[in-house]
C-alpha cells in the first residue's frame, strides 16, 4: 500500500526577506564541503553565477557574514562557512528536522480507525 505523507518547506527571513531555505541550505553545505563556489555550483549543478547571485542574495540581509574567503595564490584560493553560518545552519536543520516530526505525528493522529 502506498504511504501518504505529509510535508512542510521552512525557510528563514530577515526583515521579511528570504534568507536560507532548501536550496540556499544545499548550497551553503556544498560550499563548506568543496571549499569555494565553484565546487559548490558543480556539485550542484547549478551554474557559477547563480551560486554566486544566491550567495550575494543571503549576504545582503544576512545580520553576520556567512563565508571566509581567501584570495588565490599558488595553491587557489577558498571559500569557507564562518562559525556564525555554521551555527545557523545546525539550527536550521533541527528545526526543520523537529516541525517534521511534529507534522508526521499530528498527521497520524489524524488518521481514522
Amino acid at each position: 500500500m502506498n504511504r501518504v505523507q505529509v510535508r512542510t518547506k521552512v525557510w528563514l527571513e530577515v526583515d521579511g526577506e528570504p534568507l536560507i531555505g532548501d536550496g540556499r541550505e544545499r548550497l551553503l553545505l556544498a560550499i563548506e564541503r568543496g571549499g569555494s563556489l565553484n565546487a559548490a555550483a558543480a556539485e550542484l549543478g547549478i551554474s557559477y553565477r547563480k551560486a554566486w547571485s544566491q550567495l550575494q542574495q543571503m549576504e545582503k540581509h544576512a545580520p553576520f557574514a556567512l563565508v571566509e574567503r581567501s584570495k588565490g595564490g599558488k595553491g587557489g584560493g577558498s571559500t569557507h562557512l564562518t562559525s556564525e553560518a555554521k551555527e545557523l545552519l545546525q539550527r536550521f536543520a533541527s528545526v526543520k528536522f523537529g516541525l517534521n516530526e511534529m507534522v508526521d505525528e499530528k498527521f497520524a493522529a489524524e488518521r481514522p480507525e
